[in-house]
């Protein structure tokens, strides 16, 4: 039997970018999958003795040419699209280069292809040794620059648009240019530190005050904050800006040949699609000793993504994701140890930053971090273990007037690979709704918003719960032949009304379960526009495989080697599932997922498998349709849309003053409009909800488990998410009342 591991895993990006003041919400997700199953391209072996750079341009390039499931023509056009991605990888704000050595490295623009396939590197090495170059030439003027105190009287300003800026034609427009980014940077910290003094920053403990009652934060006394001029801030914070400078020029000189040339060699696999990639080998290991969770740290996978560091997804069951406070989006702007001074990460390398987060069990790290509506904000986490049974499948059941549901959630689809007895999704999902229909529910909900993904043959299982045998899901490689994998078994778990929850970050196998369960017209589909959109699986191949006599580790390349079909013959692939019934969210007016890689693999139909739909007994497009019109009323909803189109016109300001009272001014009315969409946060709907009997026998003995289910059922009941899919499920509910009554007649 052949397994797949889809899920949502952090991109491990090599790309080594640099510094710049973030002040635009990006919220921009790096995903893979990860395909455990053997793959051997049938080949020569090479010989180990070669020039190492060009022995693994070699195998990266004869994996990608015969394992590819879309190989690409290594042509001119490629050429093309690798000169403008690799320039734009090592020098993305425009800082380093000049127009003359753009001028210079264009001769090569349309040559790539043949170079690749003449293991030439004689672009790389240009580029490299003149980036080294600069490198060392921007070092000086960031000494120069922030020696020297800023005038922030003057009347000047600084755009951030770098994607439509030229490069600077001489090496005095690059100062200037490296003049006003510190200044800024500068300006931004000061104005910041300025707000906590006078206390109008969000604090974590008021964030938990607010979550959890005056309990929890009466805990500890805030510390009175040390008022400082502006004069002093001045000093202070063109200090801390050079010596992060330092720090970054440090790391960046401290890199290898063989990280830069991997950084290369990325740029050419990532031409292929986004989830095709280099592992160095040092770097592979990491990502098979986090896979395997032998790390302790605050459970959170980062993205480098241009200058800024993301955090794109939560681990379920881990510190981070039981505290419920870092969000998949942030942006970290530093790192804190417990009681020492906070160290800006902005530039650094992102195993750097790693490095700084991670730490024993029971030590805490204090994180800063941007939110995509651009508020800062503390968050400290206590690092820990990931816990296993967080990861797990939990529910609730909820009273809503006079009508008893049941939800689960479900954080990934998991399952053990090499112990068929160990617990699984698709066995715990079968036992709660057992428990549940005990419980006389009338509905279920089943959320799987921010789940990443995981088994496909768990997701198979779970369909299988609440369908009658039948496909599932198709399967494509590149030779063109489909596999259909089925649900074989016939017993039907639950087949009363079904609401799915998902949004921007549920992924894989949770995307085949949702389109699943929509394909056969058996739940209705509740929350973002669509889903994260990844419809591809990936495999990786050992490059050591294919040399004799290897004295070097030559790594890996993580490939794309299958797509995957909804039964109705779409892909999942770019445009993910999308809702039957759209809740608006933070992200609404941002490309979020698939959509927003670059080289992303585009969708496409298949043939639909064999399959019948469901028959519920009501008209599912009439309880969508009124599902729409209470939303389209509903005045969270018009709050939290009107709040998604104010993020989406932030993320388009790039001019900023330089000005201090200039820039104060736009700042103090940018907090003002934030505050207007405060009330979000203070949300409450009246449902109440409890744990099963079961559960409720084993939090009289775990006091620990308690408090983590009181908090869930706390956030349960400030979800106007949750709210609807119950709405839903209450019509759905009084609909087969009337057609039971209609039929006694």
């Amino acid at each position: 039997m052949v397994f797949m591991y889809l899920s949502l895993k952090v991109k491990m990006n090599f790309i080594i970018a640099f510094m710049k003041r973030n002040y635009k919400a990006l919220v921009l997700v790096g995903v893979f999958a990860l395909a455990l199953w053997g793959f051997m391209p049938k080949t020569e072996k090479f010989d180990g003795a070669s020039d190492n750079d060009q022995l693994l341009l070699q195998l990266v390039t004869m994996v990608l040419e015969n394992a590819h499931y879309n190989p690409k023509d290594i042509d001119d056009e490629f050429s093309k699209k690798l000169y403008k991605s690799y320039l734009e990888e090592i020098d993305a704000n425009k800082r380093f280069f000049l127009q003359s050595d753009i001028d210079e490295f264009s001769q090569y623009e349309l040559m790539l292809d043949d170079q690749i396939k003449n293991k030439d590197i004689t672009f790389f090495n240009l580029v490299n040794s003149r980036f080294l170059e600069r490198l060392a030439e921007a070092k000086g003027y960031t000494e120069e620059i922030l020696q020297k105190p800023f005038d922030f009287t003057e009347d000047e300003s600084f755009n951030l648009d770098y994607e439509n800026q030229p490069y600077a034609k001489d090496k005095k427009e690059l100062k200037e240019k490296w003049r006003k980014q510190l200044k800024l940077s500068v300006l931004s910290k000061i104005h910041t530190e300025l707000q906590t003094q006078n206390g109008e920053t969000t604090s974590y403990d008021e964030l938990e005050k607010e979550e959890l009652g005056d309990e929890v934060s009466s805990k500890k006394e805030k510390e009175p904050v040390k008022i400082k001029t502006f004069e002093e801030l001045e000093v202070e914070k063109r200090e801390s800006e050079l010596r992060s400078f330092r720090d970054f020029f440090s790391f960046m000189e401290d890199l290898t040949r063989t990280e830069w040339f991997s950084m290369y060699v990325n740029a050419i696999t990532e031409q292929f699609d986004p989830h095709t990639n280099y592992m160095a080998p040092e770097d592979k290991k990491d990502f098979d000793a986090g896979l395997a969770g032998k790390f302790e740290g605050i459970g959170a996978r980062l993205q480098k993504k241009g200058d800024v560091i993301e955090v794109s997804e939560l681990i379920s069951g881990g510190p981070a994701w039981r505290e419920g406070v870092l969000e998949a989006g942030d942006l970290i702007l530093k790192v804190a140890q417990e009681n020492e001074e906070p160290v800006d990460i902005s530039g650094m390398r992102l195993d750097n930053v790693v490095k700084l987060i991670k730490g024993k069990k029971g030590t805490k790290v204090i994180l800063t971090v941007k939110r995509v509506d651009g508020s800062i904000l503390e968050i400290p986490i206590t690092r820990d273990v990931v816990e296993i049974e967080e990861s797990y499948v939990r529910s609730a059941i909820v009273d809503k007037d006079g009508q008893k549901f049941g939800i689960i959630y479900l954080p990934q689809f998991y399952f053990d690979i090499n112990d068929n007895k160990s617990r699984d999704a698709a066995k715990d999902m079968a036992q709660e709704i057992e428990r549940l229909k005990k419980e006389k529910i009338e509905g279920l909900v089943v959320d799987l918003r921010g789940n990443g993904g995981g088994s496909l043959r768990t997701a198979i299982d779970i369909s299988g719960l609440f369908i009658e045998k039948g496909p599932v899901v198709q399967v494509k490689d590149g030779s063109g032949r489909i596999d259909v994998h089925q649900d074989r078994n016939s017993a039907v778990m639950w087949d009363g009304p079904l609401v799915i929850m998902v949004n921007n970050f549920s992924a894989s196998a949770s995307e085949i379960f949702a389109a699943a369960m929509q394909d056969y017209k058996r739940g209705i589909v509740v929350g973002s526009k669509h889903t994260y959109g990844k419809g591809t699986v990936q495999n990786f191949v050992d490059l050591n495989r294919f040399v004799r006599n290897a004295e070097e580790d030559y790594g890996a390349v993580k490939i794309t080697i299958q797509k995957y079909y909804r039964i109705d013959g779409g892909s999942t692939q770019l445009e993910g599932v999308k809702s039957d019934v759209v809740l608006p969210d933070r992200y609404s007016y941002v490309d979020i997922g698939e959509k927003d890689k670059k080289n992303a693999m585009s969708w496409d139909k298949i043939n639909p498998a064999s399959y019948q739909p469901y028959n519920t007994g009501v008209n599912l497009e009439s309880l969508i349709n009124k599902s729409r019109q209470r939303v389209a009323q509903n005045e969270q909803f018009n709050l939290i849309d009107r709040n998604a189109k104010w993020i989406d016109e932030q993320r388009k300001k790039y001019d900023y003053s330089l000005n201090y009272e200039k820039f104060k001014v736009n700042e103090e009315q940018t907090e003002k409009e934030r505050k207007a969409f405060d009330a979000l946060k203070k949300y409450k709907n009246d449902l109440k909800f409890v744990s099963l009997p079961y559960e409720l026998e084993l939090m009289k003995k775990d006091s620990t488990l308690a408090k983590k289910r009181e908090r869930w059922h706390t956030n349960l009941s400030k979800d106007v998410y949750v709210e609807e899919s119950l709405n839903i499920l209450s019509d759905w509910s009084d609909a087969l009342s009337k057609t039971l009554v209609r039929t006694k007649n």
